[in-house]
């Protein structure tokens, strides 16, 4: 009787320890996603810096408008009728709901929610194997690496799900269990809003290949459950309404698409324009190789692909900055016990945990009432506007006040806005699908030097009528010599030619 009255104390009191750790854990990582919001939101034009911008909202107000879903291009005259999908309609339609509720606030309130949301989850995940103040201040520099890609495009909707998806599938296999099949809606809904939903296949095979490194083939039956869930991503992901025409697309920028080699994001990597990058980089190195940490040859392989796609492409390197950490954690956490998130719930809270715990309601509410407040007052007064790089806003007005008629030839950062705006483009920022046959390549080497024969050959064959030209481009000096041609509006981001 006096054992079993000791064990039902203990109990209690271990129940306890452990609700207080769960709040502990709950608030740092709330915490640390508030923080990322907060700078979001002190800079919140900078999250409409990005010409493609533009158009996602245009193609989900045109589909909404509609009810139906595009399959050929409307948007430009040199590739009308040409065959294209929005094979990233959920979060385009997404960024239309929020801009017809409150505008360009709107758009950018749903992409610091969605950002904080990232934080929240990164941090979560991490805290699980590593304890709340080195998961908070990871977490922290994680946020500002993946600063670049929080932008109003519908890639920040899969930012939380990639997290979820790598973290569970990676815990699955290191539990030895099966991959859980709540995953597979979640990969149908990442397959409608973005298409890097093909990345979601690769993360599955390396956790099975992990998997398999640890059970080394003595589980049969979960083994066959893993190859059943593989075969079932690429199947649930046809639940859209292009089916395999949004898989296949996917695949149009790493098998030869010429545009690939003249947009910045698709560029390798270089560390004199990305510093605190290559610090990140750097660091990471010199702990793995000092601390010597054991991660198994599916991780590592893991790692080293995700490398290799921020050295290929940095628009990349938000893969590496988020799921390397998460797979590595607890490794991490079960290998050093100052930074394990187990050792720290056996232990005692220290002061500000103390407090963290003891407050937990009232800091939680606090930190709600913060979140409405915030946002209703983001919503009602901050007049958030896309950059005036992409915007061509005085250009555009002068185009309207004097009737300029005909073919646009615009520069490619003005592609986004002219959709917008409901002008046909002569290039925009769909490169994925369209511009190709040469059509690319030909537009930038008309920029080159010796390039103004290139020029008046596609003014001629595309009947150009007019001209809007970002300030830094580099044909403005063949249009200056063109004959018949003349500058008609200039700022300081937009030039505007018009034929005599």
């Amino acid at each position: 009787m006096v054992d079993d009255t000791y064990s039902a104390r203990a109990a209690t009191v271990s129940g306890s320890s452990t609700a207080e750790d769960q709040r502990v854990r709950l608030l740092f990582c709330l915490i640390v996603a508030i923080f990322k919001a907060a700078t979001l939101i002190y800079a919140a034009g900078g999250l409409l810096q990005d010409p493609d911008n533009w158009w996602h909202v245009r193609v989900g107000l045109d589909m909404l408008s509609s009810g139906t879903f595009p399959t050929v291009d409307t948007y430009s005259y040199t590739f009308a009728g040409s065959p294209w999908i929005a094979k990233e309609w959920l979060g385009q339609i997404l960024f239309a709901l929020a801009y017809s509720l409150n505008g360009w606030n709107g758009v950018t309130l749903l992409t610091i929610a969605m950002s904080t949301l990232t934080v929240f989850l990164l941090a979560w995940y991490l805290s699980a194997s590593l304890k709340p103040t080195v998961a908070f201040g990871l977490t922290f520099i994680l946020s500002l690496l993946i600063g670049p890609i929080l932008t109003a495009r519908p890639l920040v909707f899969t930012l939380p799900i990639i997290i979820i998806w790598t973290a569970e599938l990676f815990r699955a296999a290191r539990d030895e269990r099966a991959p859980p099949l709540w995953l597979l809606p979640l990969i149908c809904l990442w397959a409608n809003l973005h298409a890097t939903f093909t990345f979601g296949f690769i993360i599955a095979a390396f956790a099975g290949l992990d998997f398999l490194a640890r059970t080394r083939l003595t589980k049969p039956g979960l083994l066959g459950k893993w190859i059943a869930f593989g075969v079932l991503c690429p199947l649930v992901t046809l639940l859209n309404p292009y089916g395999i025409k949004a898989i296949l697309a996917t695949f149009s920028v790493a098998y030869g698409n010429e545009a690939v080699a003249y947009i910045d994001e698709w560029q390798p990597f270089n560390a004199s324009d990305s510093y605190l990058m290559e610090a990140f980089l750097l660091v990471a190195l010199l702990g793995l190789l000092v601390s010597r940490v054991q991660i198994g040859w599916p991780k590592a392989l893991f790692l080293l692909f995700n490398l290799h796609l921020l050295l290929t492409h940095q628009r990349f390197a938000y893969l590496f900055v988020l799921l390397v950490p998460l797979i590595l954690a607890a490794e991490i956490g079960e290998q050093f016990s100052w930074v394990s998130a187990h050792k720290w719930a056996k232990g005692h809270l220290d002061r500000l945990e103390q407090f963290l715990a003891s407050h937990f309601h009232s800091i939680s509410a606090a930190i709600g009432i913060l979140i409405v407040s915030t946002a209703a007052i983001f919503s009602s007064v901050s007049g958030v506007e896309p950059s005036p790089k992409t915007s061509a806003k005085g250009a555009l007005a002068f185009a309207q006040q004097h009737n300029l008629s005909g073919n646009v030839f615009n520069s490619y950062n003005f592609g986004g806005t002219l959709i917008f705006h409901g002008i046909k483009t002569f290039i925009d920022g769909r490169t994925d699908q369209l511009f190709l046959n040469g059509f690319m390549k030909k537009t930038m080497l008309a920029g080159n030097s010796g390039g103004k024969p290139i020029l008046e050959e596609q003014m001629k064959t595309y009947a150009i009528g007019w001209a809007l030209l970002a300030t830094g481009d580099s044909r403005i000096p063949f249009f200056n010599e063109l004959t018949g041609w003349r500058r008609a509006y200039s700022d300081e981001n937009a030039v505007i030619f018009i034929r005599e």
